[in-house]
């Protein structure tokens, strides 16, 4: 069984409980989760136990030991898919908002890997026979937990070698639809900031100079009073890289809690960012192949109600 991990980190803020504060910096955990941790002894302040209620000081040294996965091995789920396209070599779905990509610490169960074995047992097999894969078997990319919208998923060890090839040779057109705060600089143009880890929240990114090189495209697709549609284009592939540079521009993704603002999400409990379009050679014909996904209808009618204002 492997080990438990344990992270040290220093608290960047105040927060009026420990619980509370974990929730925010450890979002794969739930709270349910986190309290059990506290309450065996897994998390320490200064290397004492403490309760979930534990008001918490800026600096203030924190040790959790992060459970490790129950099973490395993901079971099939009879979860709906929303499945656009599929033949013998690949699989493209729109996944919904709220579904993580792949089992991990705190969603053991209800994933997108889940929801594919149970429609596509023969995943099960690519998952033993490729490396590293045993826990995402064909997950060529990933999706934020509350973005929507199209992911690339490979039916056989030779499509996913190639469907990596790509992506890591950028030669994978991915289009983003994401509302935004406020106005754009210009109708169209280029964000290209360094990111990496921040250094206070483990769990998030931030532009840094010492990052590794992130470029982000957009141009307007429509403008509101307090709002702009845009669409966008990915260059490179960081961890959050839309959301932090969206944010670093001073136009936060509507409904980004983490990098964005609070109130005013328009209703929204999720964060208004699609993977609308996406674009590759296909792994058997080396045909230029692209799909598209229509927008959920919450994010619709967001739309709707601001071109009607």
């Amino acid at each position: 069984m492997p080990a438990d991990q344990i992270v040290h980190f220093q608290a960047a803020q105040a927060a009026a409980r420990l619980d509370q504060y974990l929730a925010q910096e450890f979002p794969s955990l739930s709270r349910s989760q986190l309290k059990k941790l506290i309450q065996d002894g897994k998390v320490l302040v200064a290397n004492r136990r403490v309760k979930p209620n534990t008001a918490i000081e800026p600096g203030d040294l924190i040790s959790l030991q992060l459970p490790h996965a129950q099973d490395e091995t993901p079971t099939a789920e009879a979860i709906p898919l929303d499945i656009i396209y599929d033949d013998s070599d690949v699989i493209i779905i729109n996944k919904p908002a709220g579904m993580v990509v792949h089992p991990g610490h705190g969603h053991i169960s209800g994933t997108l890997v889940n929801a594919l074995l149970a429609l596509y047992p023969d995943l099960a097999a690519l998952g033993q026979t490729v490396s590293d894969s045993g826990d995402r078997p064909g997950i060529v990319h990933r999706l934020d937990q509350d973005t929507s919208g199209l992911i690339l998923v490979a039916r056989t060890a030779e499509a996913l070698k190639i469907l990596q090839r790509q992506f890591k040779s950028r030669t994978v057109e991915k289009t983003y639809l994401a509302l935004v705060f406020g106005q754009v600089p210009a109708p169209e143009g280029a964000i290209d900031v360094p990111l990496g880890r921040d250094p206070r929240h483990r769990q998030k990114i931030t532009p840094r100079p010492d990052g590794k090189p992130a470029r982000t495209r957009y141009r307007v697709i429509e403008s509101y009073v307090e709002y702009s549609l845009l669409e966008i284009g990915l260059e490179t592939g960081r961890t959050h890289q839309i959301r932090v540079h969206l944010a670093w521009l001073g136009c936060p993704v509507v409904g980004d809690t983490v990098y964005g603002r609070r109130r005013n999400s328009l209703g929204l409990t999720r964060q208004f960012l699609h993977a609308w379009r996406l674009q590759f050679k296909h792994p058997r014909t080396g045909e230029s192949v692209s799909f598209e996904a229509p927008l959920a209808a919450n994010l619709a009618e967001v739309l709707a109600d601001l071109r009607g204002v």
